[in-house]
């Protein structure tokens, strides 16, 4: 590794010869014989063509635009971490130089330019070490058009860089170039961007769109049809038909009296054909960039689970690991060999995709386990919810007063009568039914309060008289069926109810209405 080629720009752009910034057009015109042979050419180790309709769909296509942008924008919203090969206190000191490296401004711009490589198949940026102080480190990343280089002829998979007088290109400088494939299928690697896989939906939606624009013109504006007069000479006819022109051109004419111009609306509408194959063709699109078309085309969701801001998940995690490992392999590990040696194991950098939290089981599931012992760290459940600490001083928010529990049907009518009897006497100490206040009976609220939820003890009591009912053949079969279920009956819980209520009513009568 030569220390000149590390601080020199090796691939920057020429004004002539074979790394010149490239100003052909490849879509305009596009036909089906054209891109199939654009696709070809790329396969046969010429991709000039291919690389440059991959940068005008993005350009032209608003929808596929959208698209890969959604995509790229994922990765790109992913925090770089840094995991060390070891706990030892060498290896945690190299990670912690590698933290220092990713965190550098021009390391995210660096990885902007790498997940172009998503539409065109790979993408080329250039290391520009500083070593002007220690640790050497990338002081610069600059962007390389990837029509500046080749992949081997041989074995398609090599990138090599194009050189003037070398048909097959010049072999890349170690720890000079980041080159970035996402491997989204098998096979050799031009063949794997989404711009090839949107290609062909391109150029149909292109020509949907051109015949619906000319339909449009014609269908769009109503027809003008002049009537003149039986006896109306050449020189007449030739007035009306200018008439109409001007009309179509200038929304005004003049004609006699004697001639009409009626206006006959289009029938015809280009929207039930026209839009609903570009429709169709951008759920296409969207399928093969993002996987679904749920978050994107329909206005419909799916579990967050599923999708993360609208990229299937595993998607989503597929792009970050094959990004991680780039960045590990060609970034990193130069820059510890440059400046710790080699390594028997070296720093990972991974763009791990978040878990979306289901906040809303989490605080269902924390008020049923609380009250039953679980003790939970409140900065945890504060992080999760992302919610910061309160300041001193600051007004916290407080549980509103707990209201007391609901009696049970055995319960509420102790309660009533009890309260029935009046508050304690500050005299006595003793309780007087029938205060002086109070207008109501005290039996009356004490049926009043046995007959609340009356009902909810008698289903099992109704559910067995029914299934007894449905099972019957006969009515002596039945009086049979019910004289054998009497025994067992759940009455257990009416029961207490009833002992429960006469004794409270004896009571009342004893101490009379005084």
């Amino acid at each position: 590794m030569k220390l000149a080629v590390l601080r020199e720009e090796i691939s920057g752009p020429s004004l002539t010869g074979i790394r010149r910034h490239y100003d052909e057009v490849v879509a305009s015109g596009l036909t089906p014989g054209k891109l199939a042979s654009i696709l070809r050419e790329a396969v046969e180790g010429d991709a000039d063509a291919y690389l440059t309709l991959a940068e005008e769909m993005e350009e032209r296509d608003l929808h596929y635009r959208s698209q890969i942008a959604l995509r790229k924008g994922v990765l790109l919203g992913l925090e770089p971490q840094v995991e060390a090969a070891t706990d030892e206190a060498r290896d945690q000191e190299i990670a912690e130089a590698v933290r220092d490296l990713i965190g550098r401004p021009q390391f995210s711009e660096m990885i902007e330019d790498l997940v172009d490589g998503l539409g065109k198949g790979y993408s080329v940026a250039e290391m520009i070490w500083d070593t002007t102080s220690t640790p050497w480190e990338p002081g610069t990343y600059k962007w390389r058009d990837p029509r500046w280089f080749l992949f081997d002829k041989v074995d398609r998979t090599t990138l090599r860089m194009k050189e003037d007088g070398a048909f097959n290109g010049v072999d890349l400088p170690p720890a000079k170039f980041i080159v970035h494939i996402p491997k989204l299928k098998s096979g050799i690697p031009i063949r794997g961007g989404l711009a090839r896989l949107a290609a062909w939906a391109f150029m149909l939606k292109s020509y949907t769109l051109r015949d619906w624009a000319e339909f449009a013109e014609v269908y769009g504006k109503p027809y003008r049809v002049g009537k003149y007069g039986p006896g109306a000479s050449e020189d007449d006819k030739a007035v009306l038909l200018r008439a109409i022109r001007d009309i179509a051109a200038d929304a005004g004419a003049m004609i006699p009296d004697s001639m009409m111009i009626e206006f006959i609306e289009a029938s015809n509408r280009g929207e039930p054909v026209f839009g609903a194959l570009a429709e169709y063709l951008d759920k296409q699109v969207s399928k093969g960039v993002l996987g679904q078309t749920m978050s994107s085309d329909d206005g419909a969701s799916r579990a967050q689970a599923e999708v993360h801001n609208g990229v299937r998940m595993d998607i989503a995690k597929m792009d970050g690991r094959q990004l991680g490992r780039t960045i590990s392999r060609q970034v990193v590990v130069p820059f510890v060999l440059v400046n710790y040696g080699p390594q028997k194991i070296y720093p990972e950098v991974t763009f791990p995709v978040p878990e979306p939290e289901d906040l809303k089981g989490l605080t269902d599931n924390l008020e049923k386990l609380v009250p039953m012992g679980l003790r939970v760290g409140t900065s945890v459940i504060r992080d999760k919810l992302q919610i910061p600490d309160p300041q001193p001083g600051e007004e916290i928010l407080v549980a509103p007063a707990s209201r007391p529990a609901a009696p049970t049907p055995a319960e509420a009518p102790r309660q009533a009568a009890v309260a029935a009897l009046g508050p304690v006497c500050s005299g006595c100490g003793q309780r007087h039914a029938l205060a002086a206040s109070a207008p109501t009976d005290p039996l009356d609220s004490l049926i009043g309060a046995a007959l609340e939820g009356w009902e909810r003890p008698q289903r099992p009591l109704f559910a067995k008289i029914r299934s007894e009912w449905m099972a019957a053949t006969s009515y002596d079969d039945l009086k049979v069926r019910l004289d054998a279920l009497a025994g067992s009956l759940p009455v257990a819980e009416q029961a207490q109810v009833l002992a429960v209520m006469t004794m409270i009513a004896r009571g009342l009568g004893e101490a009379g209405p005084g």
